[in-house]
């Protein structure tokens, strides 16, 4: 894993991030290496996926975002948000500005890692989830595939939501724990009920688990991103 960032390396890229390459003599594939991007929670920073990361497929270049807000110490993410009595609230232009700039983010990749157009997943836990729906929602043109690890589908999105003959192209993984406190089970029902609407291919995991990505968790959905490498042309 190598550290990167657009300040010291000039990749052009405006985030700070980790990089996991492909493993030696794998296949990159046709037109340049796949890519999955993993964003980590509230709080937290792009190390906290590391193990994660070195745990993917080695065919694909994985790449860790930092999330553009500081709240403290090595403490990261995408919007403000407060839990409350009633649910989540959360700041919708933070939100929003974040995920233009993983859609800028992901339009730079090709210059800076060689990777293939088209050949982009996005995935994260809880507020990484939440920025990777919106991301693969919206722009289903910059992400083939998305991933939801104990997040939820911000309402805030739906006017941007692509069109339904480009999502049901796309994919998507859900999983949830059923003993999730912090962002209950029923985002994940509902997310589940807005992915089949849109006709997006959908892999939907519940489990005996609270808010966490634990190493069932991890297993199955680096299962899924295998079979969407095997699935892609060219790999």
């Amino acid at each position: 894993m190598t550290a990167s960032s657009n300040s010291s390396e000039g990749h052009g890229l405006p985030l700070h991030h980790l990089v996991r390459r492909p493993a030696a003599g794998a296949i990159a594939g046709e037109g340049g290496s796949a890519c999955l991007l993993l964003l980590h929670g509230v709080g937290s920073n792009e190390t906290n996926l590391a193990g994660f990361a070195q745990a993917q497929d080695p065919r694909l270049t994985v790449i860790l975002p930092r999330g553009p807000l500081a709240f403290g110490p090595n403490q990261h993410g995408w919007f403000n948000v407060n839990f409350t009595a009633t649910g989540p609230v959360i700041d919708p232009a933070q939100a929003e500005a974040s995920r233009n700039v993983l859609v800028s983010f992901i339009e730079g990749l090709p210059a800076a890692y060689g990777i293939a157009p088209g050949k982009v997943w996005i995935a994260g836990f809880s507020q990484g989830g939440i920025m990777s729906a919106g991301v693969g929602l919206t722009r289903p043109d910059k992400a083939a595939g998305f991933g939801i690890l104990s997040g939820r589908i911000l309402p805030e999105i739906a006017p941007l939501t692509a069109g339904d003959d480009a999502l049901r192209k796309s994919s998507a993984y859900v999983s949830h724990g059923v003993q999730d406190n912090k962002l209950t089970v029923e985002y994940a029902r509902n997310a589940r009920r807005l992915l089949n609407e849109h006709q997006i291919p959908t892999v939907y995991r519940e489990y005996t688990a609270g808010h966490e990505l634990n190493a069932e968790m991890q297993g199955d959905f680096i299962a899924w991103m295998t079979q969407q490498l095997d699935a892609a042309s060219g790999y």
